[in-house]
């Protein structure tokens, strides 16, 4: 048997085994279809952010009562705090500014302004937060993570399965009274967050097993298998 022969048996031999390791530690990957995050019912998807041939696996976007009541509650205690102390100095000032000189009142007017930029900051967060609900979207496709924000600018961000590193959820005490959760994102490039999520543990074991199961066909194609080693048996065939 000549050199080569040899060392292509060996892959072989070490793909074969390989295949049949992962597949004890995890169940074979039914087809990806929408049916995969079965939400008993039909639902439409907005197609426009995908390409030709691309499957949308399932779409969401925030809890409209979760999310407007998680932009309340956030910067809300240090707002308090800022505009509490600014308050009580311009509630001093104003009590003797009969004894102020005009431009001394002009100058703590436009300088209070500014500093309680921490409570302009929290109000626009709050008063956008409807806005900005309606205008974010996630979709999963078949291919990548796809993510829809913004207020005046709309804002589209792609992850595709193969640069996903971990998928995490975080849910805090506001979650859990609307059974929602976050779901955090890490890979290349900056971390992504999925806001207020319904059905947040479902969602994101799916979506785990998504991000595995695609990574490994990427590294060990279907379509490169041996016949002993079918894989995950998923519609991800190395891009062909």
């Amino acid at each position: 048997m000549s050199e080569n022969k040899v060392r292509v048996t060996l892959v072989l031999t070490q793909t074969v085994l390989f295949g049949k390791v992962m597949a004890k530690e995890c169940d074979a990957m039914a087809n990806f279809d929408e049916r995969y995050f079965n939400s008993g019912s039909q639902q439409e998807y907005d197609t426009s952010l995908v390409g030709e041939g691309e499957q949308i696996l399932w779409q969401g976007k925030p809890n409209r009562k979760a999310f407007i009541l998680a932009q309340a509650v956030k910067m809300l205690p240090f707002a308090i705090l800022w505009l509490a102390v600014d308050g009580g100095i311009i509630a001093t000032i104003v009590s003797t500014a009969k004894d102020l000189p005009p431009w001394t009142v002009v100058f703590f007017v436009a300088f209070f302004l500014i500093h309680l930029l921490p409570v302009w900051i929290w109000a626009s967060n709050l008063l956008t937060a409807g806005k900005r609900q309606k205008n974010t979207d996630y979709i999963f496709t078949d291919k990548r993570i796809i993510i829809k924000s913004g207020f005046i600018g709309i804002d589209i961000v792609n992850i595709y399965y193969t640069d996903v590193f971990g998928v995490n959820l975080k849910v805090g005490l506001t979650d859990k009274m609307f059974h929602v959760g976050d779901i955090y994102i890490s890979g290349k490039g900056k971390a992504q967050v999925l806001w207020d999520i319904d059905d947040p543990y479902n969602v994101v074991s799916k979506l785990q097993k998504i991000v595995n199961d695609i990574k490994t066909d990427t590294m060990f194609p279907n379509n490169l298998r041996p016949d002993e080693n079918d894989g995950y048996n998923t519609r991800y065939n190395g891009g062909q």
